[in-house]
């Protein structure tokens, strides 16, 4: 059997790379997927991949830095599928580079009302359903960046490590009641966006492979492996803890930081 049958997640950031491949993913284990986006159409191009490959989804444009529109996201799920079990938080934004001095309040606050309050509200307000579900799984995406600094990039770095504590204590209060929360924490990854900047794989490779104890950057679909692994019952014991799938990058603790691509 798939190992998410029956289950039924909410994704946000899913018209994304990463949560695109999450939702793709776990549409392949037998989860029905409400696939949550800034960008409706980028939202719909997942969903319309999953229902062609014969899964169940449906696209949902969220702002979740917004309440009504996170609360909206999760009574439309439970309309369209009776209930949720699951929710990945994959949203996020990359503030502009810059130090404490350079970097714009707005910009420090869209990082903080995106990567973190906007994981804050989707939990809020998808969490009473999951209750109701009897239990179940939230998966927050977090960062190796959550590890260990990197010039200029506070606010990128700050959210991502305000990120796994959070779900440490969301994992302390709803243990009882059989809800796990756990993230995951890649490192260099292949996006549309990493490749738009270093070109090729290789060369993604050869500039930021050097940081990776195995010698090279990851997949997409490496990441959604650990986050269908973590929401389903193969993890049932594993709650509170950071999944880090960074090919070994944190390692080395931020001590050669002129070897890692950013």
């Amino acid at each position: 059997m798939a190992l998410l049958t029956g289950r039924v997640a909410v994704v946000s950031g899913g018209g994304g790379d990463i949560g695109g491949g999450i939702a793709r993913r776990f549409a392949k284990e037998g989860a029905a997927l409400a696939i949550c986006d800034l960008s409706l159409e980028k939202a719909e191009k997942v969903a319309r991949q999953i229902r062609s490959d014969g899964g169940r989804a449906i696209a949902i444009a969220v702002d979740v830095s917004q309440a009504e529109q996170c609360e909206a996201a999760a009574m439309q799920t439970v309309v369209e599928f009776g209930k949720i079990t699951t929710l990945v938080n994959a949203s996020a934004t990359v503030s502009p580079d810059g130090n404490v001095e350079k970097i714009a309040l707005a910009d420090w606050r869209r990082a903080l009302d995106v990567n973190f309050t906007g994981m804050f509200l989707m939990c809020k307000y998808v969490l009473p359903h999951i209750r109701e579900a009897r239990g179940g799984a939230i998966v927050n995406i977090a960062s190796s960046h959550g590890h260990f600094g990197l010039p200029g990039r506070s606010a990128y770095c700050s959210t991502k490590a305000a990120v796994m504590h959070f779900t440490r204590v969301l994992a302390i209060d709803y243990g009882p009641e059989n809800i796990r929360a756990n993230t995951i924490s890649p490192g260099p990854i292949d996006t549309e966006r990493s490749l738009r900047r270093y070109g090729t794989r290789e060369n993604s490779n050869r500039v930021r492979g050097v940081g990776q104890v195995l010698g090279r950057t990851g997949t997409v679909e490496e990441v959604a492996a650990a986050a269908a692994f973590l929401a389903s019952d193969e993890a049932s014991f594993v709650t509170g803890t950071d999944l880090l799938v960074d090919g070994g990058q944190t390692s080395f603790k931020g001590s050669s930081l002129e070897r890692y691509g950013s």
